[in-house]
């Protein structure tokens, strides 16, 4: 058997609170948590480093046998904004080339990371792996409607990263074509490793009784037709607002409530009260309950007690949450965009969706609500994709992929 390798993930804003989870369950800090886990259960060791964001955070912490926390000073130790972040690339990559190194490949998360793990990297003589799990919108394009405006250095970071790096990992291949075509990185650099579900948190069964704490407080769901769930972040990225206006087209005699499950991050702090506003004038406050962040196993019970989770991302490079849904057995309306097509299967798993206009999503809603044998049917066949998905596969492709670079 060959040596197990020492492996560092570089995420400058990853932060360790959320690491095992928090409301935003398809987001990045999902994946490499998962990624670490399962190469450690291979028998390789994998630090996970990032930027201290809070003073009491220590400088190492022991998160399971084989994969470590490890903080770094960046910037004041308190959350940052991430458009914010960048500015303390320097310094993280400081402190980065000040541990001990002994690592067999450096493989960073998200661009402002490999910006600062790549020289350090090339230090060091071993290899730089790059996952971006985001890419910066074109300028003008729909997917920077209402986000804000992307920092100077992003850009030409990503370019730097996509082009200099000794591999790029996409996790869809939907990704893989955004990182050739608007990075410049090299097709025979570019491999894709999907990600996985964690079956023991999203599986089928008997959903527990629908309990969160709702902000404001008020009565929980006891919307006899169900409800629909969204579960994002709550920023114009991620669509909620087309969540909301589609409820409002599904007629009032099938019409289920609508759980909308996600925080609000600095970037966006004043977009929940524009949500609230939508809300009110659909005339759904009963209707529409703002939950707030879950942990992933209550999340995993409210995607099981659902009748239709939502996506409706302007853009994902998967949709993990998608694939979470399918895995509890439930049916899945997203955006036909990005690596949502790569998780969802059209007229098998859910629906995809070419159009945002809300009356359209209100239709699709309405027709699978209509034909509840249909929506059973879907459930179960979601469930069997969702089995595709393997963190113990995606650990044994990333595996693969670092010796290859040796």
């Amino acid at each position: 058997m060959p040596d197990p390798l020492r492996i560092a993930f570089v995420s400058m804003h990853t932060s360790p609170a959320d690491l095992p989870g928090s409301g935003d369950a398809g987001g990045m800090n999902v994946v490499e948590r998962h990624q670490a886990l399962a190469l450690a259960q291979l028998g390789h060791r994998v630090d996970l480093i990032t930027r201290r964001s809070d003073p009491a955070q220590p400088d190492l912490v022991e998160l399971s046998d084989g994969v470590r926390l490890l903080h770094l000073p960046a910037g004041p130790p308190e959350r940052l904004a991430k458009s914010l972040i960048d500015a303390h690339i320097e310094e993280f990559s400081a402190g980065l080339a000040g541990l001990d190194g002994g690592y067999d490949v450096l493989h960073s998360h998200h661009w402002m990371s490999g910006v600062a793990a790549l020289p350090v990297a090339r230090a060091w003589g071993v290899p730089h792996v790059q996952s971006f799990h985001s890419v910066a919108a074109l300028p003008g394009s729909a997917l920077s409607e209402g986000e804000p405006p992307e920092s100077p250095a992003r850009v030409p970071g990503e370019r730097l990263v996509a082009t200099e790096s000794d591999a790029v990992i996409a996790i869809s291949a939907a990704e893989a074509r955004t990182v050739v075509e608007r990075c410049g990185a090299d097709p025979d650099r570019v491999v894709i490793v999907p990600p996985g579900v964690d079956r023991t948190i999203f599986h089928p069964g008997s959903p527990p009784p629908v309990e969160f704490v709702e902000t404001p407080p008020s009565t929980p769901s006891t919307n006899p037709r169900g409800y629909l769930l969204y579960a994002a972040r709550l920023q114009p990225l991620k669509g909620p607002d087309l969540a909301i206006g589609a409820l409002a087209e599904v007629p009032a005699e099938l019409r289920p409530d609508l759980l909308i499950a996600g925080d609000v991050s600095a970037d966006f702090a004043a977009y929940q009260a524009d949500l609230h506003a939508l809300v009110e004038a659909h005339g759904l406050s009963d209707a529409v309950h703002f939950i707030g962040p879950q942990p992933r196993e209550k999340l995993a019970g409210l995607m099981r007690g659902a009748r239709i989770v939502l996506v409706p991302s302007h853009s994902e490079t998967f949709g993990l949450i998608a694939l979470e849904a399918e895995s509890c057995g439930t049916p899945v309306i997203a955006s036909a965009a990005g690596g949502l097509r790569e998780a969802v299967v059209h007229g098998e798993t859910g629906q995809l969706m070419d159009s945002r206009q809300p009356e359209d999503w209100g239709t699709a809603i309405t027709r699978l609500l209509a034909k509840p044998q249909r929506l059973a049917r879907m459930g179960v066949v979601a469930q069997i994709h969702a089995r595709r998905f393997d963190w113990g596969w995606t650990a044994r492709l990333l595996e693969l992929h670092y010796r290859e670079l040796r």
